[in-house]
């Protein structure tokens, strides 16, 4: 028979797929001893078997949750639904991956009218029973019965007020009794029906809640996000209840073994004295800093800290804790690895090194590429006044400018319309993660540095505020105030995620810059990687921003984009204008110069590095005015002007762009394909090249560059070029009396250029992967139009695991990668190869080109410590295969 359900005690760490994280850290805390409530874990096995079941739980399975809570009854001398001692349990949600605040959890199970009484009378503590049986009736029914929260916190809120109390604390047993009422009325009210009594009608029913909650919307859209796949299922962990709203000798909080936005090695979270769980990261009340609890409770502060110390030497990784204490008695109740910045990703990872705690190699698996984001991004200008309007909790790092809005639903559809906004929300919940994906950044007036926003926007690298209380947010009206300052919806504010500030209008903002930590965990990768990394950079500035963060040469300099400079274009046009092939040459020696300035300043903040040149690749078109706006200003100057030289301009331009427009640009009159019909202008790029070279020859400026010739399909192309190149060379040359090197390679972005690349290199001296048009050519996918239209339809509806854009896809594309590698290696076995599409600065696409044999990858300035840090980790996840690693050679 299979086996679905696994007390604490007999489990441990590595069934992390079967018992869930949550369930598999509470069976490891179990086994070495730590002081956890006991309990079991209903596996995901069984959260599979309710699915295929058609959302009923198995018989099976219920008899082995009938049986495994006859163990814990017999363990803790408790028994559920008794009067006088009654077993209270907690059940929760504990997915694989961990996913905070997108499953639902239930405490206090058991209770009823009956075991109410019980309680007050084992507690000695009636007010205790009767709050934690008004706690049960409400979560209960929001996550089981789908009564919403708000009726029963509307109901409380009028409670206080009648009764004139601020805080819940002071409600007495009486007090508590009349909520309860007041409860239960809400419940028949939504639901027709009594709140059930019987606690293994509860218990059941909160199992089905949780299975039912794997399945919900804001867990769908939490592993869509992280790509956590949907067939993994949820664990359900029933534990017996400790409870830290016994009195003032008791409490709840979270915490994590070091700061997870900075990575400062101290204890960092919060706590609330005579609380549950729920109320620390609901942000119903504000908690206190942990420190505080040394103060409050020194000796259970000292058995924490002490366990926090246990636990990280243990799993050897920041951990993020949760515990009650009960009548001062210290109870784990969870703990996993904390989910922190990328800041405080790369301190931990760096400083657990030298604290002896891991090595090079784990530290730098520790930092997910994808990360590094979050310090690549700017942050307010200290230069500038910033005029503080409130301040709550720096809970998520980081800057950000944006319309205020108050709805996450708002957020999300102007965020489409392309406004950028800031979510301004009394608490977020997980139904509101929408509006935080949508969202620059994320504040709220309630809640701690653990709150539901707080883990959710670290999480995203988004920055967030917490707990600003001076902030009166009105959500109907749409507005909040903070004394007598209003601020409306659509205004714009800007905060400080670092600090906690929030100021009104926007501030400007500066650009990153790589810590201590950063640095040297980037240097333990390039010790490590064997995959070169370059830039895709086109003017001086984006090189010399790429070498500050390690690039080791330009893979990909787009000479398109210096004709683009409003200065060039009239000239560029008057390029491609020219009626005869004297007046085209004309034209092209007015750019000549432009030309070979753009490329000395390049080679320059270079300083020797390779620089791979791909001469002009789009359509002539698209230097030229739209053509419909063309049509429009000539249909106008026909009828107010005719017969005006203005007008003759007009139609003499529109004629020109006729004769170049294309049914389909992309496939069409562009490349190597303009070279050949107009030599010119690559002649005329090849000496601008080739000049540059040889006037920084002079100020003894070393200088490496490569020609690459793009979208190559047949040989006898790239065979044309490369001449046309070399007597361009050998031109230079002889006028500057100059003797320098040079490499001519190709941009591989045909399939035909893949399969017949043993031909292809036999010219060319390097290839370049252009992944992006060859993902096009490949799928046979016009990128904007896919992308606007059906790509992500595909996504969601998993007909295509990945938009292919933006993860390489190995299987197609891949192969064709592949295929190229081997047989251009085949004519040539020292055939330098890289990969210059957007795909060079994605993780899982680095780990391929690693395993494909590529030398290098190309990636845009900002995304050049990301590619440094995924090609160390690609060597490190691939060590069985370097013997086998096709050849490299030297970059």
């Amino acid at each position: 028979m299979t086996k679905f359900v696994y007390m604490f005690n007999e489990g441990k760490s590595d069934m992390k797929e079967l018992l869930g994280g949550k369930g598999a850290n509470l069976a490891e805390m179990t086994r070495i001893g730590l002081p956890v409530p006991f309990g079991f874990t209903i596996s995901t096995a069984a959260c599979n078997a309710y699915y295929e079941a058609e959302k009923k739980i198995p018989a099976e399975v219920q008899a082995q949750v009938l049986e495994a809570l006859t163990t814990l009854e017999e363990n803790t001398g408790k028994k559920l639904g008794d009067l006088k001692r009654p077993l209270l349990v907690s059940v929760r949600s504990g997915a694989v991956f961990s996913m905070p605040g997108m499953m639902d959890t239930i405490l206090n199970l058991g209770m009823n009218d009956e075991t109410v009484e019980g309680m007050a009378m084992l507690t000695g503590n009636p007010r205790f029973a009767y709050d934690s049986y008004r706690r049960f009736i409400q979560m209960f029914s929001d996550v089981v019965l789908d009564v919403d929260s708000f009726f029963f916190e509307q109901l409380l809120e009028e409670t206080r007020e009648e009764k004139g109390y601020s805080t819940d604390p002071e409600l007495t047993a009486e007090d508590w009794k009349e909520v309860i009422a007041g409860y239960k009325r809400i419940v028949k009210k939504h639901t027709r029906k009594e709140f059930p009594q019987d606690p293994k009608e509860q218990l059941f029913l909160s199992i089905n809640a949780v299975f039912d909650s794997w399945n919900n919307q804001r867990a769908i859209v939490y592993r869509r996000l992280n790509k956590i796949p949907g067939h993994l299922g949820t664990a359900v962990n029933i534990q017996s209840m400790v409870f830290g709203n016994m009195g003032n000798d008791s409490g709840t909080g979270v915490a994590f073994t070091r700061n997870p936005s900075t990575g400062e090695h101290l204890l960092y979270g919060e706590y609330l004295i005579n609380a549950q769980g729920e109320d620390v990261v609901a942000g119903i009340r504000t908690p206190q800093p942990i420190q505080t609890l040394r103060n409050e409770m020194p000796e259970v502060y000292q058995e924490f800290a002490d366990t926090c110390i246990r636990l990280e030497q243990h799993y050897k990784d920041m951990q993020d804790i949760e515990f009650t204490v009960e009548r001062g008695k210290l109870f784990i109740l969870q703990t996993r690895n904390g989910k922190r910045t990328a800041q405080a990703a790369i301190r931990v990872a760096v400083e657990m090194v030298k604290e002896g705690i891991i090595g090079k190699e784990e530290a730098l698996l520790r930092v997910d590429p994808d990360q590094l984001n979050q310090l690549l991004h700017r942050r307010i200008d200290d230069q500038f006044e910033r005029t503080q309007l409130a301040k709550g909790l720096p809970a998520s790092p980081g800057a950000a400018t944006g319309e205020v809005v108050f709805d996450a639903d708002e957020a999300e559809a102007l965020t489409k319309d392309g406004r950028k906004v800031i979510l301004v929300r009394p608490e977020t919940t997980p139904d509101d993660i929408h509006g935080i994906v949508a969202a620059q950044a994320v504040v709220t007036s309630r809640g701690g540095m653990t709150s539901h926003a707080a883990v959710v926007a670290r999480g995203m690298g988004k920055a967030c505020i917490c707990g600003c209380e001076s902030m009166k947010i009105d959500v109907k009206a749409k507005e909040f105030y903070v004394g007598e300052t209003i601020v409306k919806e659509g205004e714009i504010i800007t905060i400080d995620g670092a600090t906690g500030e929030i100021m009104l209008g926007e501030i400007p903002m500066i650009e990153p810059e790589l810590s201590k930590e950063f640095q040297e965990l980037l240097g333990w990768a390039d010790e490590v990687r064997e995959l070169g990394v370059r830039t895709n950079a086109d003017n001086p500035e984006d090189s010399l921003k790429a070498r500050e963060f390690g690039a080791e040469g330009i893979g990909l300099c787009r000479t398109e984009h210096m004709f683009m400079d409003a200065a060039r274009v009239p000239i560029v046009q008057e390029m491609i204008l020219a009626e005869t092939f004297d007046e085209r040459r004309a034209a092209l020696a007015k750019l000549l110069p432009m030309q070979q300035e753009d490329f000395e300043g390049i080679f320059e903040a270079m300083q020797g590095y390779p620089v791979t040149i791909r001469l002009l690749d789009p359509p002539l078109h698209e230097f030229m005015p739209d053509k419909e706006e063309l049509l429009v200003e000539t249909a106008r100057l026909q009828l107010t002007d005719p017969g005006s030289p203005e007008l003759r301009a007009k139609e003499q331009l529109l004629k020109k762009v006729r004769q170049l427009d294309e049914f389909n640009p992309m496939l069409g009159h562009r490349g190597c394909r303009l070279g050949m019909i107009h030599p010119e202008i690559y002649e005329m790029q090849a000496k601008a090249i080739f000049y540059a070279v040889a006037g920084l020859a002079d100020k003894g400026i070393a200088v490496n560059p490569e020609i690459m010739i793009p979208l190559v399909g047949h040989v006898n192309e790239l065979k044309e070029m490369r001449k046309l190149v070399e007597e361009a060379a050998d031109v230079v040359k002889t006028e500057t009396g100059k003797e320098f090197s040079y490499t001519i390679g190709t941009m591989i972005e045909i399939p035909r250029a893949a399969i017949t690349a043993d031909q292809i290199a036999e010219e060319a001296d390097f290839f370049s992967f252009g992944t992006n048009d060859l993902t096009q050519t490949t799928f046979g996918y016009s990128r904007d139009d896919a992308e606007g239209k059906f790509l992500q339809a595909y996504i969601e509806n998993k007909v295509l695991p990945e938009n292919p854009f933006a993860v390489l896809d190995r299987e197609g594309v891949g192969k064709l990668v592949e295929t190229g590698v081997k047989l251009g290696r085949q004519t040539k076995p020292e055939l330098k190869t890289g990969i210059c599409g957007e795909h060079g600065g994605e993780k899982s696409s680095i780990e391929f080109c690693y395993q494909a044999g590529l030398d290098y990858v190309s990636c845009s300035p900002y995304r050049v410590p990301i590619a440094r840090l995924a090609a160390a980790q690609a060597t490190i996840r691939h060590k069985e295969h370097r013997e086998n690693r096709p050849l490299q050679v030297q970059i």
